[in-house]
């Protein structure tokens, strides 16, 4: 047994520069010299694919290359439990995190990692009126606490105004680490959806087109979000706001298109499968575009065996080679859907597309309020939960949530929305569960920004809060639209037994105490230092600390049980076995040691 120190790897969120330069390692041994990276021998092995000119096309602000780093800075923190805060603690899988969504999303790194399927964000807008807060390079989670006015600091969170001649990079490198280390945790079809105006739509575009690739891209959505014009615009009544649509990887991401009714099938679909769906053939190879040919898509350019165990190329209908629609993973993926027609000697594949799972167009780029929702239904839906009280200033509707996750999500994903605001991502995670019969989880981050009573658009929030009798911030108003939405489908879906719950967490600095000598006092620094966990922190920080750091999902069921009379914790059915008990004697560890194990068999 040994402790464990605020040194131990175990204490940090995933070494992301580490991890890319072991990676680089593992591709281009010859470019490392006792473990230092030679790049000019790396740029010779790239081929001179390299652009060494100094300038580039590209998005560039003062700043960027600290912001790059901060994305890379490992997080010391961890995520204290709050189960009286909670609703259904025991059995929810839906998370409400309260912290700095930046710090947040590091220590969520090693348990979500390519596991989040929709990512949808509603950050600041920058129009001068909204909040952009500072990050301190140095160390993330002091300015967490300085924020929040846990400690005593200069760090504030303020408005970004255009008097402060830094207006455009105050925003990028505030969104720069955000979207690059929310892209991790997309699985490989995962797809991210950001709202904003005309304000930072260009910027959002560039730097989420640097992040994912711009062969990413697959939209930008407008979506009306004005039912009428405003008479006071000086110029132009803008009526719209924009969603900005990034894929991790566009090859494996899928609409989801809307069913068919029985009774309106085209006539197209034509043929039946064995068990009665209705389907029709498309070449599975590329029929149109640039995107059609070998030299296009190289690594669309493979064989496939036919039935009689020839290999067939995609080959152009003038001759020349081709490319399939689909990437080899996808096609071992999809392998029940092709179909072989045989013309003569010739094979050629086809795949089947279902009616029950297509719909006669994909989604559009105009989204209208009538069919997604307004801002004035956004602010009724909130009224109508808060006693007719507008708790929150431009909350979105749920119905606008609601048609991403009908396009983007399939009924057991994972939903993540780190600027979590009013909370209507979770409600509409809920609402569309109850109509669907659907497992969706959701994970929602949201700063507990203070609101004050002088501010016009926080002062009703304010004094709710004190209603309430909650300290004056948004995440605790965040936390009661989820009860209260919670309530809400209960009651208007009375058959619906899903998940309606949120474990709530908040970030904080690590339960283990770090080495901060006081030179002038070192005798006391010693003496603090006798008990490596802080004062104040409980066996279940201390468990939670260890289920993040180790990669373990924070929903997870934890079983306890008493043997040798210690306390002995089993998470998520004997992954990880835990006795945290201050002291264990000598004559005790060998019998509670047999009492792990033989419980740990058990459960396998």
């Amino acid at each position: 047994m040994r402790k464990i120190t605020a040194e131990d790897p175990i204490t940090r969120s995933p070494d992301v520069l580490a991890e890319n330069v072991e990676r680089l390692q593992e591709l281009f041994p010859e470019a490392f010299t006792e473990g230092q990276l030679d790049f000019e021998v790396l740029k010779q092995l790239l081929g001179g694919v390299v652009d060494e000119r100094e300038e580039k096309y590209g998005l560039n602000w003062h700043g960027k290359r600290r912001a790059r780093e901060l994305a890379l800075t490992p997080s010391t923190g961890t995520l204290r439990p709050c189960p009286e805060e909670s609703v259904d603690w025991e059995t929810t899988q839906n998370l409400m995190i309260e912290g700095d969504n930046l710090e947040v999303l590091k220590l969520l790194q090693k348990s979500y990692a390519g596991k989040v399927k929709l990512i949808y964000i509603d950050p600041p807008y920058n129009t001068g009126k909204d909040f952009v807060y500072p990050d301190n390079f140095q160390d993330n989670i002091r300015n967490y606490l300085e924020l929040t006015g846990q400690l005593n600091g200069e760090a504030k969170i303020s408005s970004n105004t255009e008097a402060s001649g830094r207006f455009h990079t105050d925003w990028l490198n505030m969104m720069y680490p955000r979207i690059r280390l929310a892209r991790n945790l997309l699985s490989s079809d995962g797809v991210i959806f950001v709202s904003i105006d005309d304000h930072e739509v260009d910027n959002l575009r560039h730097l989420t087109s640097e992040l994912f690739g711009p062969e990413n891209f697959l939209a930008c959505i407008c979506w009306e979000r004005a039912d009428s014009p405003r008479m006071d615009a000086d110029y132009f009544s803008t009526k719209h706001d924009y969603i900005v649509c990034f894929a991790k990887n566009a090859e494996r991401f899928e609409v989801r298109r809307r069913s068919y009714k029985s009774e309106n099938i085209p006539k197209h679909f034509s043929k039946l499968d064995e068990t009665g769906r209705r389907y029709y053939l498309k070449p599975l190879r590329a029929m149109g575009g640039q995107g059609e040919t070998r030299a296009a898509r190289p690594n669309l350019y493979y064989a496939i065996p036919a039935p009689d165990g020839i290999s067939i190329y995609p080959k152009l209908e003038g001759g020349g080679d081709g490319a399939w629609r689909w990437s080899k993973r996808k096609l071992e993926e999809e392998s029940r859907r092709i179909e072989w027609v045989k013309q003569g000697d010739n094979w050629t594949p086809y795949y089947r597309i279902y009616a029950d799972e297509s719909s006669g167009k994909p989604p559009e780029t105009m989204w209208f309020c009538e069919d997604v929702g307004s801002t004035r239904n956004a602010t009724a839906e909130v009224k109508g939960l808060f006693d007719g009280v507008k708790c929150f200033d431009t909350p979105k509707p749920v119905a606008l949530l609601k048609e991403i996750l009908a396009i983007s999500t399939a009924p057991t994903d994972i939903v993540l929305d780190f600027f979590a605001g009013s909370g209507t991502t979770g409600h509409a995670v809920m609402e569309h569960n109850a109509a669907d019969g659907g497992t969706r989880r959701y994970i929602l981050v949201q700063l507990p920004e203070e609101l004050v009573t002088g501010n016009k658009d926080q002062e009703t929030g304010a004094e709710y809060c004190d209603r309430l009798g909650k300290p004056r911030n948004i995440a605790e108003l965040t936390k009661e639209r989820l009860r209260r939405a919670a309530r809400k489908v209960g009651c208007e879906n009375p058959m619906f037994v899903g998940d309606r719950g949120f474990r709530v967490f908040r970030l904080s600095s690590t339960n283990i105490h770090e080495w901060d000598p006081d030179h002038d006092n070192l005798d006391q620094t010693l003496l603090n230092s006798v008990e490596h966990l802080k004062q104040g922190r409980t066996r279940q920080d201390v468990l939670y600390e260890l289920v993040l750091k180790l990669g373990i999902d924070l929903c997870v069921p934890i079983e306890t049980r008493t043997i040798t009379g210690k306390e002995v914790h089993a998470v998520g059915g004997g992954i990880l076995m835990a006795c945290l008990t201050e002291s264990i004697g000598e004559d005790d560890v060998e019998p509670l040691a047999l009492g792990i194990v033989e419980w740990h068999e058990a459960l396998n």
